[in-house]
């Protein structure tokens, strides 16, 4: 049976998604930070006939990371990793201007970090695994300032000193960054929607 580790799998979304991979037939490692509420999960789903194992824990803690993938590991492998774990960083949720620089380094850490560190640990069972999948779920609560333009851009590889020292052994000539210029002009001319933009596509529909 395929194997998935579901963090913050004790309730919400986290849960609703183990019950439905348990009704396939999936075997499950989930975590969540209430030993309580997640060993009510667990029980729960094991009625599908699954093998379900819940460690509790705090995803920012290494060692934690480290157990899910080798209870995964015991049970065949990781087909799939869900990183559901979530914080706020504050409760309830504030506009950025006004949350706590503690909170936001709770939530990159949770968020961010954890979610990369579980990924970089479970790897090498992912890359072994027939169809190994991530589902990272992220959510639209940062969208504060509608009457803004936000727009994240990839300008692409560029000849730049930061580019160099990234991919040091790269001889190719890259693009001056003075090419990129006029994407960002675009956007400025345009003002398309808030979202995520690649220089070079800009660039190609002009």
């Amino acid at each position: 049976m395929p194997v998935a580790i579901i963090t913050g799998a004790s309730k919400g979304l986290g849960r609703a998604l183990a019950e439905a991979l348990a009704a396939r037939g999936w075997d499950l490692v989930l975590d969540a930070r209430n030993p309580e509420v997640l060993g009510e999960t667990e029980t729960a789903l094991k009625a599908y006939g699954s093998r379900v194992t819940a460690l509790s824990g705090d995803v920012t803690d290494a060692w934690h990371r480290t157990a899910l993938v080798a209870e995964a590991g015991r049970l065949g492998g990781v087909d799939l990793l869900v990183s559901n774990a979530s914080a706020l960083g504050a409760e309830p949720l504030v506009r950025l201007e006004e949350l706590p620089l503690d909170g936001l380094r709770r939530a990159l850490e949770v968020n961010v970090v954890a979610a990369l560190g579980l990924v970089r640990e479970a790897l090498p069972s992912l890359r072994a695994a027939p169809a190994g999948a991530v589902v990272t779920v992220s959510s639209d609560a940062a969208a504060e300032e509608p009457g803004l333009r936000v727009w994240a851009v990839d300008p692409g590889d560029m000849a730049t000193d930061l580019y160099a020292a990234a991919v040091p052994d790269d001889d190719d000539p890259r693009p001056d960054p003075a090419s990129v210029v006029p994407a960002l002009l675009r956007l400025l001319d345009e003002r398309p929607a808030s979202g995520r933009y690649g220089a070079p596509a800009l660039l190609e529909s002009r």
